[in-house]
């Protein structure tokens, strides 16, 4: 039953299954990673809020309108000094603030929001090809162990052979081939188990560079891993600096800080200017009547029902809750940046013992 599932999996596997190296994965895998794409969406979304942040020191506000309008009986229309059943109104409004705290606090927030956007970005990219390469040096292990089970049924598939002769020629007695046929058996179990892995893993691959199957990985060159060119202390330092975890959370705190400067811009006047055009006619496209205004206001909020200070008390707890998480981070930071560097060493150090192991064991 055993060899009959084996094959019914090594079937499954296929021998023409799509072939993919490391650096197309990756390239694969980055632009389908939905944390990616999702990320590079913020950025354009934070790139159009600091366009109109910008924008609004420029640009006014424009409100165009038309309507046609068509009553049962004929009214005195004061747009047009007289009887009529149909009215038209065209309207144009620019607006403008001259003056306005808020819209510095808004510049200063859209500008620390696209910068975390973008490092949210990098990060991203980084988390997907770390699970990219995992998924990849996943399916070439899987496919060396795989040639180990093979390797374990064939010998212990052989001594079992060797071991029935033994005992058909009479020179062992059967309890030594029943402990190689239950080695044997073993070693099925052990290469479907291992089979099942492989199948898996390759399914895994597939799905993180976008195909719908199965997917063999190429092998990478044996390369021996050098030393890091940094120190310990180089590395914390450039992890604060630029790492992208680090510059999403100080982006997040600076973007907290202004909009609570922004929220706070609701205790000052607030000085506009806003220029109007209003045509009046029976036709869809009003010329009887035309006119114009423009108006200068300042406008002082003194009381909201408690609004505003709920803003500013809301816009003060996630200043603090942001500065928190920042400060937590950079304390991490040598702890996280310690585990990684001395990750590196020791898998470097296992590497080298391992390759010594293999040759012992060849010679063997």
């Amino acid at each position: 039953m055993l060899p009959v599932l084996l094959a019914l999996q090594i079937a499954a596997g296929g021998d023409t299954l799509p072939r993919v190296t490391l650096n197309d994965a990756l390239q694969r895998a980055s632009r389908l990673d939905p944390n990616y794409v999702s990320a590079l969406g913020q950025v354009g979304t934070a790139s159009w809020g600091r366009r109109a942040a910008i924008s609004a020191f420029i640009l006014p506000s424009l409100t165009v309108s038309l309507d046609l309008t068509k009553y049962s009986s004929a009214f005195f229309n004061i747009g047009t000094g007289g009887l009529q059943s149909t009215s038209a109104n065209f309207q144009a409004t620019a607006r403008y603030e001259i003056l306005s705290v808020r819209k510095f606090g808004e510049l200063s927030r859209t500008r620390a929001e696209l910068e975390g956007a973008r490092a949210g970005t990098m990060e991203a990219r980084f988390a997907a090809a770390l699970l990219t390469e995992s998924d990849f040096y996943d399916v070439l292990a899987n496919q060396d162990l795989s040639r180990v089970t093979d390797e374990r049924v064939r010998r212990a598939r052989e001594a079992f052979q060797v071991a029935r002769a033994r005992v058909t020629s009479g020179a062992a007695v059967q309890t030594d081939s029943l402990q190689l046929f239950l080695e044997l058996t073993r070693a099925e179990v052990e290469q479907l188990r291992q089979t099942s892995s492989l199948r898996v893993a390759r399914l895994q691959l597939g799905r993180r560079v976008g195909m719908a199957g199965p997917v063999e990985a190429v092998p990478v060159d044996s390369v021996s891993t050098g030393a890091l060119p940094i120190e310990l202390d180089q590395a914390v330092t450039l992890a604060l600096a630029q790492g992208p975890q680090y510059r999403v959370a100080r982006a997040k705190e600076q973007a907290a800080d202004a909009l609570l400067k922004s929220r706070r811009g609701d205790y000052f006047p607030t000085l506009t200017a806003t220029a109007s055009h209003t045509r009046f006619d029976t036709r869809i496209f009003p010329g009887a009547r035309n006119i114009s205004s423009i108006d200068f206001g300042i406008s002082l909020p003194i009381w909201n029902n408690g609004q505003r200070e709920i803003g500013i008390s809301q816009a003060r707890v996630g200043r603090d809750v942001a500065q928190a998480i920042r400060a937590d981070l950079e304390r991490a930071a040598l702890a996280d940046v310690t585990e990684a560097y001395e990750a590196y060493v020791t898998d470097r150090s296992t590497v080298d013992l391992q390759q010594t192991a293999v040759l012992v064991a060849r010679e063997n």
